[in-house]
């Protein structure tokens, strides 16, 4: 997929957010910046914690700003890694966002520049419910 104007901007906001970061244990800082589509663009940043287990990922605080902002609808996240290192979602952040969109655009830096796949192409067997 190739990026757009839109997704290069927006990934210059997950940079910004990386900024953010509390990542005393791993020194891994991650920014995400999740677009809703309606021209609300919410950030998340990677929060570790001495037990790891309680980590929360910079995709999943996104999400979770956007919840709480009463968004629902996503089109595209943009994930950033310290000095741009590959910074592809992890498998539950894909699962999160699944929940929302298969078909989002995720962009994410990695050391050749940023990719932009859709979330689908990432997480092709995502967990459904059937409830």
């Amino acid at each position: 997929m190739t990026l757009s104007p839109e997704h290069e901007e927006l990934i210059s906001a997950a940079r910004d957010a990386r900024s953010r970061a509390y990542a005393p244990y791993s020194e891994f800082s991650v920014g995400a910046a999740l677009d809703v589509g309606d021209g609300h663009v919410f950030f998340g940043s990677n929060i570790e914690n001495a037990s790891y287990g309680l980590t929360i990922c910079a995709e999943r605080a996104a999400v979770a700003a956007a919840i709480s902002g009463g968004f629902r609808d996503f089109e595209a996240i943009a994930i950033a890694g310290p000095d741009d290192a590959l910074a592809s979602p992890c498998g539950a952040c894909r699962q999160v966002l699944a929940e929302f969109n298969p078909q989002m655009t995720v962009v994410f830096t990695t050391p050749d520049g940023p990719v932009a796949q859709t979330l689908a192409e990432l997480l092709p067997y995502s967990f459904k419910s059937f409830v």
